[in-house]
């Protein structure tokens, strides 16, 4: 593993990179890389590398990076969820991966889970030359996912988590410190994130750079991240994987989001919840499809 800084609209991101040991899928141009960002309020050290390194072992470099205000990245205020400036960071490390000298820059893939399962389709969306796309349990609409809130929070759960979100916002315009709120808690809290065993699951990958907190300003954009507006400009291969129980992603956009992509879509559709993705039996499962999805799509070096 090694410790990779880039720059994204001019702050200082950190990465690890972890090129494979293998020349399995090695050509004249270099390794296929999989550049991998967490979920909400994510970070590097926080249950990624169950993922990238079973990728790695298989033949693929990877590639996982921390959203500037989280982790080991520079960026103010920190713990602040935009998903403008998250899109921004997965350009900014693509880049960066671009010019890795042992990276075949022809055969990149994005792997997202949660809010950047939805990332990673509007960074495809935008950048053609993308080779693939994993989008585990994405969340691909703010608008349906508040809908979700209200069938298990209520009213009050939203009104709630605006009250803060606009108590942040008078903050940040008043130059003051951040207000903020869990990103995790238990159900009827205050929490960003409060379906039933979500704080548990959550707490149980948390890395040694993860805080259960996040800018409450956050509460006010979520509606407006759609990735499913972007779906029909995916032009590469998508693997979508979805939950028919998750209570934090809204399965029925994720379903959407698949059928409406333009390249050649896997839909794969599993009995259960948000969290069950990150361990046990489910997660290997999952694990084993998208190594055969990248084997299959990133094996033969792509023409210049």
């Amino acid at each position: 593993m090694e410790n990779i800084k880039f720059t994204s609209k001019g702050i200082t991101c950190s990465a690890w990179y972890i090129p494979t040991t293998s020349d399995k899928y090695k050509s004249s141009r270099g390794r296929p890389c999989i550049i991998m960002g967490n979920g909400f309020g994510g970070t590097k050290d926080t249950g990624l590398l169950h993922f990238a390194e079973p990728f790695s072992k298989a033949g693929f470099d990877t590639f996982i990076f921390d959203y500037r205000s989280f982790g080991e990245s520079d960026g103010f205020p920190r713990q602040n969820v935009s998903y403008k400036n998250q899109r921004e960071d997965y350009h900014a490390a693509i880049a960066a991966v671009r010019s890795l000298p042992n990276v075949d820059r022809n055969r990149i893939a994005l792997w997202g889970t949660s809010y950047s399962g939805g990332h990673v389709m509007v960074v495809a969306a935008q950048d053609p030359k993308i080779s693939a796309v994993i989008s585990m349990n994405p969340a691909t609409d703010g608008l349906a996912a508040l809908t979700q809130i209200l069938r298990y929070g209520g009213l009050k759960q939203l009104t709630v988590a605006v009250a803060h979100g606009l108590k942040d916002l008078a903050r940040s315009l008043l130059g003051q410190e951040a207000h903020v709120i869990p990103i995790v808690g238990q159900p009827g809290t205050a929490a960003m994130i409060s379906t039933p065993g979500a704080e548990t699951s959550y707490k149980s990958m948390a890395g040694p750079t993860w805080r259960n907190e996040v800018c409450a300003r956050t509460a006010l954009e979520v509606a407006r991240n759609r990735p499913i507006n972007f779906a029909r400009q995916i032009k590469c291969p998508l693997l979508v994987q979805v939950g028919s129980n998750d209570q934090v992603a809204p399965p029925e956009a994720a379903r959407k989001s698949a059928n409406l992509a333009s390249g050649k879509v896997e839909l794969a559709e599993y009995p259960i919840d948000h969290f069950d993705f990150y361990s046990g039996t489910w997660q290997t499962k999952l694990l084993d499809e998208q190594i055969n999805f990248l084997a299959n799509v990133l094996s033969h070096p792509k023409a210049k």
